[in-house]
């Protein structure tokens, strides 16, 4: 797959939840098939999901950086894999949740944005 392929995706899937209320994209290819994106999704309650990723998608989609923040004027919880939580020793690491709040870490696998955008519809709904 090429990396605008890749881009085209992710427009798609957050077009495709009705809870979205509009959303912005910003795509830096790096190269033919690796490439940031980053962006922001406001969701019709007023919440916002901002995203980031690091993506090669040459032979299937391999996020080497993300972080997939929500929030509504608090923190609902953030997925990332920075390596800054070394320490705790969690299974999955470097993949993590902040769940409720920057000091509530858990493990977690690392999730694709569908993934997100559908937790984040469950709690919506």
């Amino acid at each position: 797959m090429l990396i605008e392929e890749y881009f085209q995706l992710i427009d798609e899937a957050i077009q495709a939840y009705p809870v979205v209320h509009s959303f912005t994209l910003i795509p830096e290819k790096q190269g033919t098939y690796e490439g940031f994106i980053r962006g922001e999704v406001k969701f019709t309650d007023a919440s916002v999901l901002y995203l980031r990723e690091y993506v090669a998608v040459k032979t299937k989609i391999d996020g080497d950086l993300y972080s997939y923040q929500y929030a509504s004027n608090n923190l609902i919880f953030r997925y990332d894999n920075t390596t800054h939580h070394k320490k705790l020793h969690l299974p999955n690491y470097p993949h993590h949740k902040h769940d409720g709040s920057q000091d509530n870490i858990i493990s977690s696998d690392a999730p694709m944005l569908v993934d997100v955008l559908q937790e984040i519809e469950r709690m919506l709904s």
